[in-house]
């Protein structure tokens, strides 16, 4: 008599786990507190959890009583693995699940670590990076927000001071005098820091400088109105000599 699929004598193998399990993790404290977790029981604890799948080449290798992360045996199968990859006894394990195709070309799929005796899945990379981008667009557009509240705020103050002329030209002058006083405080240590300046260059032989009122006849001779333009020794020498980038 056929023994029907799904009965304790042959068991249905449990579906295979999603992808995407970073949302959950898994522990039994019992199994803790009753057996040692080093790199010999491990995957044995790991095997427990939801992440686990059973049509792995790991849970052959169980089945006929060999250690399922022997690698003497794994890398003769080809399909799912899975490998103990990172080892910090007792705290962290680091599993990763593989698709072997050959014996010397497996491809990664997905990793887990069992941190404390609690199990996870790593997030991918993507994941990873699209979680942080975002993190940050949030914290810039309310950094952005509040900075606009706050102008708000100072330009609905600045109404205010110019409805009330008398108190705002108070304030105002009183915040002047004490900038003018921090200025002349800053240009004061300047002044005291700074060597002296140089004497000014001798006139050549010859030169006899303008007198006071050749000085005035010129300003008078000059329209009234007009003004000479300085000329910038950097920017006004014509277009064909400034630096091209």
């Amino acid at each position: 008599m056929a023994t029907p699929a799904g009965t304790m004598e042959n068991p249905a193998a449990p579906a295979p786990p999603a992808t995407d399990m970073t949302g959950i993790c898994f522990r039994d404290q019992l199994w803790l507190n009753t057996y040692p977790l080093d790199r010999n029981l491990v995957f044995d604890y790991f095997a427990l959890s939801p992440f686990y799948d059973y049509s792995c080449n790991n849970e052959q290798l169980r089945r006929n009583s060999i250690h399922p992360l022997d690698m003497s045996h794994l890398a003769k199968m080809t399909g799912v693995e899975y490998v103990l990859s990172e080892v910090l006894e007792p705290n962290l394990f680091v599993i990763r699940k593989q698709k072997r195709d050959s014996s010397d070309k497996p491809t990664h799929m997905l990793t887990y670590y069992v941190l404390d005796g609690s199990i996870y899945q790593a997030p991918q990379l993507c994941n990873v990076f699209a979680a942080r981008v975002g993190r940050a667009l949030y914290y810039i557009s309310k950094a952005f927000s509040t900075a606009a509240s706050k102008l708000e705020k100072i330009g609905h103050v600045d109404e205010e001071d110019e409805s009330s002329p008398s108190e705002s030209q108070a304030s105002k002058e009183t915040i002047d005098f004490k900038e003018m006083k921090r200025i002349d405080h800053i240009l004061a240590t300047l002044h005291r820091t700074l060597p002296p300046a140089p004497p000014p260059p001798s006139f050549p032989e010859g030169y006899t400088p303008p007198t006071a009122e050749a000085e005035n006849k010129g300003g008078e001779a000059q329209p009234a109105g007009e003004t000479v333009p300085s000329v910038d020794p950097v920017i006004d020498h014509g277009p064909a000599k400034r630096m091209k980038f």
